[in-house]
């Protein structure tokens, strides 16, 4: 389908999303090339977050990764404005 939906996600913005259909295509572009070293995490169950995925959590399929991120609170910012994160 040519629906054309998107959205803009600010670099540094931490984002997720869920699939309910059988079937889905998801692209997204970045500003930029991949810097691993800018790249963060949260883990997608956080209680404090307190996300309804609208799934159950037996049905849930994550990437490798996607199952060893922290929970927020566990996170040690290291946030410096002058800092671009890219090379």
């Amino acid at each position: 389908e040519d629906n054309h939906r998107q959205f803009f996600i600010p670099r540094g913005f931490a984002h997720g999303f869920s699939v309910l259909s059988e079937e889905v295509i998801f692209q997204y572009k970045c500003d930029n090339f991949y810097h691993p070293e800018a790249e963060g995490a949260i883990a997608w169950n956080d209680p404090d977050l307190n996300i309804d995925w609208k799934i159950p959590q037996d049905r849930v399929i994550l990437s490798g990764k996607d199952y060893t991120h922290p929970l927020l609170h566990n996170i040690e910012l290291q946030f410096d404005i002058n800092n671009t994160l890219y090379e």
